[in-house]
């Protein structure tokens, strides 16, 4: 995450989480640290994973206090290992002890991410299928959860609903069918955008790819109707399956053929990476 997105977006909502834990102040910290002391505190792994978020996690300590110096022994996409140091935190004790939390819950999430997003792409090594996230995430997390999950391997998805169109039942519904939906969508969106649609049966595929949809979303078919999908497709449209989709249940997937595999699961369902600030001491 470079310095422009840092300072254009992620530093409102790390300054908003800030704020959600310290209403007026931290009174805890002020009772038993008073006054200014320098200290420094050390960033400890506790479980094996894929570590992200080490820029946001420096972000925390810096907004509370520019001097707040961080060094870490490892960077975004490294597999860390249980109790290994990760890192070392210099500054004023009280921005350690007030910082604490919202900084391991930022990198928590997004190593929690990073890490079962790297397993599930480690089992799509060797096929052309890309996997990709949805827009099933956090609110106001978004940004730092997408990050994540290219950190882990994954590919993003559109971000927002600005940012791409992807026809789902829904719109489908309120089209009036498949191919009024695409006919609109190509008339009202700029012709620069692809226009991607979701398809529940080879029926509505068939539909699809008439009217001229670039990318088909086989939404919860069966693994032989997406086969003969993929097949019907050809190189008419490019292929992305959803539904469901875990690392429990996405080996019946890898030899579809699909261009895309989809899973909310990447950021809705995984676990925290258990990350800790030990060893807080004065120097």
């Amino acid at each position: 995450m470079n310095n422009i997105t840092m300072k254009m977006t992620a530093d409102e909502l790390i300054l908003s989480a800030l704020r959600e834990d310290i209403t007026s102040e931290d009174i805890t910290t002020n009772s038993v640290m008073p006054h200014y002391q320098k200290g420094q505190v050390e960033l400890i792994c506790k479980e094996d994973g894929v570590i992200a978020g080490l820029d946001v996690f420096k972000r925390v300590f810096e907004l509370l206090d520019e001097k707040t110096e961080t060094t870490f022994y490892c960077k975004d996409g490294d597999e860390v290992k249980k109790g290994e140091k990760l890192g070392v935190i210099v500054g004023d004790i009280r921005v350690l002890l007030s910082g604490e939390r919202t900084a391991l819950n930022f990198l928590q999430r997004m190593s929690g991410i990073a890490t079962y997003t790297r397993s599930i792409a480690d089992l799509l090594k060797g096929t052309k299928t890309k996997l990709l996230d949805t827009r099933k995430t956090t609110p106001n997390m978004r940004i730092f959860e997408k990050y994540a999950v290219k950190v882990g391997g994954g590919n993003n998805h559109r971000y927002n609903l600005s940012d791409g169109i992807l026809l789902k039942d829904n719109h489908i519904g309120a089209a009036g069918g498949v191919k009024q939906a695409v006919e609109m969508a190509k008339e009202y969106a700029p012709f620069v955008r692809k226009i991607e649609i979701e398809v529940e049966n080879l029926e509505m595929l068939k539909e699809a790819i008439e009217a001229g949809a670039d990318i088909i979303m086989l939404d919860n078919m069966s693994v032989e109707d997406m086969k003969k999908a993929v097949e019907m497709t050809a190189s008419k449209a490019e292929t992305e399956c959803s539904g469901n989709v875990t690392k429990e249940n996405i080996a019946r997937l890898t030899d579809i053929g699909v261009d895309y595999i989809s899973s909310g699961a990447l950021t809705h369902s995984a676990p925290i990476l258990d990350l800790s600030l030990k060893n807080l001491h004065a120097i």
